[in-house]
């Protein structure tokens, strides 16, 4: 992305005609015609578009490749040799006497980054048409001042798997957009292909799921991708441009290299022959059909062998017809799920081949190379995942993978070479639209992205280049909260379900009897976020209005509706078994909230653009059940006709404790749990003790059949002594309840973690002292992790730390002060779930209690094990230690570092076996 400052370019020059090199490509030609269409957006004007044999006018931009004799003759000044042996680079700049503005290519590519570059700086945004962004009006365009030229990207190859498209991208396709092919054909194609460009990303993984046909199956297709100079590759279950399931037919018989070997070769060579002279890459090795394990394979090492000679055999074949060594051809081997396996076995991979890591599907790459692969001739890529169709759980509706998230795995990436081939699967582009943005300007120019800080800066100029400066920044700040929410759980995953088996919907972990009610703080906050989206909405001019409901309205709205369904679900069926007579009340607001997302849903596909969209968006892909309409198993259960109460914590004769320099607010709740009418009545409060209502009277004939009230402290009432204490009564009709309630002041420093109520709570970004290295070192990554920022285990040689004293590494401490003694606390660790950097390290640290020996955890997780799942369905590792508490007072916590990655979130000491918080309640922290 190109930015000039006021003074860099300069305005009010009349342009009247594009020129396009005679001798250039199919691209030049593409880039001249989408530029006047461009300037024509700016201006309402349309220059005239002509090939360099015409005699070139005034004010005229032209277009070609750096070193063509027409751009040559054109020049004011020389370009550097090294430029022009850049890949995919551009210059502009003004041609003699600044009769003609120049955008010029070291290649086809190069020339078109520089065209659309140049309508972005005039405010054409790459998802004008994609998300229907609108072009500003202007009299005249701004050009560069001064001769520009661009650097080379920082990926070779920067792409887009299309995938999972059955819900979206086809049947829009088929029913909305290309009717006349009825699938996603070359008309489709072209537009996603200009979008590529626009991003100056030039790698397409076409889409190859059973509902759409394969992409050499439309020989538009392949025109298209030769005409705008697209890369094409395939993934990591298509080996050799092959779409197996669409083109392997029960004709050709099994796809097994052992005992179907001829008719496999065949297959794939006459692939290799129709695709002889296009831009490519190919992969190879081979896999099941369609994403499953290789067919006819008995072991491990038979099926490593097997993939030697399948890859050899696939080489002979690219030699024969692309006419040049296999080491000069791009290929590919992706280590995709069990395939990382086989390349662990042991098995040969010809070092020319890049090597293209994964992630788990869940955003977390599963390990990067060692020193040795580090340094292979083919270099390293990464396939990742915006989306997701799979077990544990899918996530296709809503895009919500953190940008901190993308930017820490990728960026670890680069920094260990892996940097040739970067590939993100988006699904059906809607609505992953900011994620494959954000993807693909750190492809291109990763410098931009050296520290945690540039992501804000990143995702604030996004979003103020579509809605202005002021809109921008304060959606830019909504969309923060919808990842930082989104982290905790993403919206398709709130029915706590799973996939593949699938299974039904459960209640959550989200507590709402303990800390303050998790539920509905959860909900609280969604509900804050969707009253801003709505806020924004009603305030937008209206051309920015269909624009702003695709890439942020619909997610937010959308993501705020499935919490709403599920939660206010899981408090209907837990106050049900309570006996209250408001679960009704519940099951109304989650059946309110599934009909508000079918009606969403049909406003993105019958209403904004004026139906442009319609078959785009499903709201319940795969049809799983957590998009459901919600059921209620439990029916609400006559205990016994009295009205009641419950205390937060479950304690019904006492509040949880106050403590001294912590604000806080108990709750408690009055209900009827049959048709009647009752008053209550607080009575004798503690002088210190503050009640938001002292009265109250519940009715069924009103409507009015629960009560929420809060406690809290008249902190200038409270005396110094050590426990304040003291009783009040609770009048509910006839009866009456002698209710406890204390607080203690433990009489420490501002800032000291403290143990309150059973747990002691520790943001790990938070350390009372740190330990570093110069080779190891830890570091702090905002808006990443539960706590709202992570502490990560950095290595500058990419090695874990091994030496023979643990206690002599970088390390964090932690102090906090307990008025427990117990043998049987609880320490919990927690980090995100990521793996380990290469192959020979872990994710260990070593944890220390006050001076007790020192104990090593690991969060590494194997596999598609519970363990890993559970971990990415919740974005959290967690590890429990036992720990002896021997005195009331201060304790120290100590963090060793062993191995790179490990990224720490918070820590949680449980003192009295209490039910844990699925969210991060916050600090224990006194203020």
């Amino acid at each position: 992305m190109l930015t000039f400052s006021a003074s860099a370019f300069q305005s009010g020059i009349e342009i009247n005609s594009i020129y396009y090199d005679a001798n250039g490509t199919s691209l030049d030609s593409i880039s001249a015609h989408l530029l006047a269409e461009d300037i024509f957006k700016i201006t309402s004007e349309k220059p005239k578009v002509f090939t360099s044999d015409k005699a070139i006018s005034k004010n005229a931009i032209l277009i070609g490749k750096i070193d063509s004799e027409f751009i040559q003759e054109q020049l004011s000044e020389e370009i550097p040799a090294s430029f022009q042996q850049q890949k995919e680079s551009y210059y502009q700049g003004w041609s003699k006497g600044k009769a003609h503005f120049i955008i010029a290519g070291t290649d086809a590519r190069g020339t078109a980054f520089g065209v659309f570059d140049f309508s972005k700086l005039n405010g054409v945004s790459p998802w004008y048409w994609w998300a229907d962004v609108p072009v500003e009006q202007k009299t005249k365009l701004d050009f560069p001042a001064e001769s520009y030229f661009s650097k080379e990207p920082s990926v070779e190859f920067r792409g887009i798997f299309l995938n999972d498209e059955d819900w979206g991208l086809q049947p829009w396709a088929e029913k909305t957009f290309e009717p006349e092919t009825g699938d996603i054909g070359p008309k489709t194609y072209a537009k996603i292909f200009e979008l590529l460009l626009r991003l100056k990303a030039n790698t397409i993984w076409p889409a190859m799921h059973p509902s759409t046909k394969a992409f050499f199956h439309y020989a538009g297709n392949l025109r298209m991708a030769e005409k705008y100079h697209i890369v094409l590759g395939s993934s990591h279950a298509e080996p050799m441009l092959r779409n197996n399931v669409d083109e392997w037919t029960k004709e050709l018989g099994r796809f097994d290299y052992k005992s179907n070997r001829e008719t496999v070769q065949n297959y794939w060579e006459e692939r290799v022959a129709e695709s002889k002279d296009i831009d490519a890459i190919f992969t190879v090795g081979m896999r099941g059909i369609h994403d499953s394990g290789m067919e006819g394979v008995t072991s491990t090492e038979e099926a490593a062998n097997l993939l030697e000679t399948v890859i050899a055999d696939q080489r002979s074949m690219l030699e024969k017809h692309r006419g040049k060594s296999a080491t000069e051809i791009p290929q590919a081997f992706t280590v995709y799920k069990e395939v990382l396996n086989l390349y662990d076995h042991g098995m040969q991979l010809p070092e020319d081949i890049t090597l293209v890591w994964t992630d788990d599907n869940y955003a977390y790459i599963r390990r990067l190379g060692n020193e040795q692969e580090r340094s292979r001739s083919g270099g390293a890529g990464v396939y990742y995942h915006a989306s997701y169709w799979g077990r544990p759980h899918d996530y296709l509706w809503l895009s919500s993978t953190n940008p901190t998230l993308i930017w820490e795995e990728m960026h670890k990436a680069y920094q260990m070479n892996a940097k040739k081939i970067w590939i993100l699967n988006v699904g059906d582009i809607k609505p992953a639209e900011y994620s494959m943005q954000f993807f693909m300007d750190m492809a291109y120019d990763m410098e931009k992205f050296d520290a945690p800080e540039k992501i804000e800066k990143h995702r604030n100029q996004f979003y103020k280049d579509i809605f202005g400066n002021d809109f921008g920044t304060e959606i830019s700040a909504i969309r923060k909260e919808y990842y930082q929410l989104a982290w905790e759980r993403k919206p398709e995953f709130m029915g706590w379900s799973q996939t593949e088996p699938t299974t039904g919907v459960k209640p959550t972990d989200y507590s709402p009897f303990d800390f303050g009610d998790e539920i509905q703080h959860r909900l609280n906050a969604y509900q804050s976020l969707a009253y801003k989206t709505d806020s924004i909405f009603k305030k937008l001019p209206a051309d920015l209005k269909d624009s702003y409901f695709q890439l942020v309205h619909y997610p937010i709205k959308g993501a705020a509706l499935m919490n709403e369904k599920q939660l206010n679900r899981d408090s209907a069926q837990k106050y049900a078994k309570q006996g209250r007579l408001s679960a009704k009340n519940y099951q109304q607001k989650s059946m309110n909230a599934y009909d508000s997302i079918q009606q969403l849903t049909e406003q993105y596909n019958q209403i904004i653009s004026e139906g442009k969209w319609n078959g785009m968006m499903s709201m319940k892909p795969r049809n799983l059940p957590v998009f459901h309409k919600p059921e209620f198993t439990d029916s609400i259960q006559l205990i016994e006709k009295t009205p009641s109460f419950f205390i937060e914590g479950g304690n019904h004769n006492q509040l949880p404790n106050f403590y001294k320099g912590i604000d806080a607010n108990f709750y408690m709740d009055i209900f009827l749990r049959y048709e009647n009418e009752v008053s209550w009545k607080i009575k004798k409060l503690p002088k210190w003790l503050l009640v938001s209502k002292e009265q109250g009277q519940l009715s069924s004939l009103e409507e009015k059949i629960e009560e929420r009230i809060f406690f809290s402290v008249d902190w200038s009432k409270v005396s110094e002594k050590e426990v304040n204490s003291g009783d009040f009564i609770f009048k509910l009709g006839n009866q009456k309840f002698k209710i406890h309630t204390q607080v203690k002041n433990y009489s420490l420093p501002k800032g000291s973690i403290i143990e309150r109520n059973g747990l002691a709570i520790i943001a790990a970004e938070n350390p009372d002292k740190v330990e570093n290295t110069d080779k190891f070192y830890w570091e702090k990554i905002a808006n990443l992790g539960y706590s709202g920022a992570v502490i990560l285990a950095k290595s500058k040689e990419h090695k874990s730390l091994i030496s023979s004293t643990i206690a002599n590494h970088p390390s964090l401490s932690y102090e906090i002060t307990t008025e427990t003694v117990t043998d049987t606390a609880k320490l919990v660790i927690t980090a995100v779930p990521t793996h380990p950097v290469t192959k020979e390290q872990q994710l260990k640290i070593g944890v220390q209690w006050d001076d007790n020996p020192i104990q090593v955890i690991n969060f590494q997780t194997h596999g598609r094990s519970a363990a890993w799942k559970e971990n990415v369905l919740k974005n959290l590792a967690s590890k429990e230690l036992s720990v002896q508490i021997k005195n009331k007072g201060k304790h120290t916590i100590k963090l060793y570092m062993i191995d790179e990655g490990v990224a720490l979130d918070f820590i949680i000491l449980n003192t009295e076996n209490r039910n844990m918080p699925y969210s991060f309640i916050g600090e224990t922290r006194t203020n």
